[in-house]
Parts: structure tokens; sequence; C-alpha cells
């Protein structure tokens, strides 16, 4: 059983503005989803391992699920002067791939048969080698929610975690799924 108050702490501690637990049975994947990633609005369809085309289909991406019950969801809520505020929303989007990764090695070391799902395409490295070459860190590429079909509004709610946190704000929110060995 995880350890959902220990999590929270983590998750804290990597930075993020909060965290939910997570139940794997919840998780829809969704051929719509997966179409928005094709109106290619990121600039990343196509580009990069870790989206579609290169990250799988959905059956691909519901293979790797299998076999997870159990995980968390974390956010980073950034403030923002409105919609349009493209400065505070990159701010808010770096911070929250900060945290992400923070985490991420944090709970690769207790969680060795770990998932972790981001918020955006991966961005490890400066060029991604798609098409042309194998992933340089397939072991530390991560997806995002959208890229596996996750409408991650229904996610949250699900899962009881607030989604949308006013007009001034704006949220990344991924997750971690964890096995327990």
């Amino acid at each position: 059983m995880l350890n959902y108050e220990e999590l929270n702490e983590l998750a804290v501690e990597a930075g993020f503005s909060r965290s939910a637990p997570l139940k794997v049975s919840t998780i829809e994947l969704k051929k719509e989803v997966r179409d928005m990633c094709a109106v290619n609005t990121c600039n990343h369809y196509g580009k990069n391992w870790a989206c579609p085309p290169g990250c799988g289909t959905l059956e691909e991406c519901a293979e790797r699920l299998k076999g997870f019950e159990n995980g968390i969801l974390v956010q980073t809520t950034g403030d923002v002067e409105d919609s349009m505020d493209f400065e505070g929303i990159e701010e808010a989007a770096k911070k929250h791939g900060e945290n992400f990764n923070r985490l991420y090695e944090v709970l690769r070391e207790r969680y060795p048969r770990m998932l972790g799902i981001s918020a955006g395409s991966c961005s490890r490295c400066k060029e991604c080698t798609y098409p042309d070459a194998p992933c340089r860190f397939p072991d530390k590429m991560t997806s995002s929610m959208e890229a596996y079909g996750m409408l991650v509004l229904d996610v949250c709610k699900k899962n009881d975690l607030q989604y949308y946190y006013g007009p001034t704000t704006i949220t990344y929110t991924s997750c971690f799924l964890l096995g327990e060995d």
C-alpha cells in the first residue's frame, strides 16, 4: 500500500503546489484527446519520441499502464496576469518540468517499477533524435498525459483533485504510476 502522506511530502519538497492519490483504474485513454495532438498546436507532433506518433499507439500506451494500480497526481500552479501572459505561462511550465524531474529521480530510487507521465513534451535533450535515430535516454523519456490520450480534467475529477484555480492562474498536472513489488 502506497504511503500517500509520504508521497505528498516528497511532492511538496520537489516544489509542487499540490498532489493527490491516483487510481489507475480511473484513467481512460481517448482517441479524441490523441487526435487533438495531431493538430500540432505545440509543434511537437511527429518531432519527438515522447509525442504521437513516436510514443506509440493508444493500445501501446494502454499496455504500459497495465500492472499499475496506484500512483500520484502532482500539480504546479503559477500566477498569471491573464490568459495572454505568455511569460507567466512559460515560467510555470518550466517550474513544473523542474519539479517533475526532481520528483522523478527521487521516486525512481524508491519505485524501480514506475511510469512518469508529464505535462508537455519530453525536453531532456536539446534536440530529439526522432525519427532518425533511437531515443538517447529511453529510460528517462516521459510522454505527456495528453500524448497518452488522457483528458487531464477527467483524471483530476475522478481522483478528487481540483483542476482550475481561477482566471489569474495556470496549472500543470502530471502523474507517476508506482508499482509496488
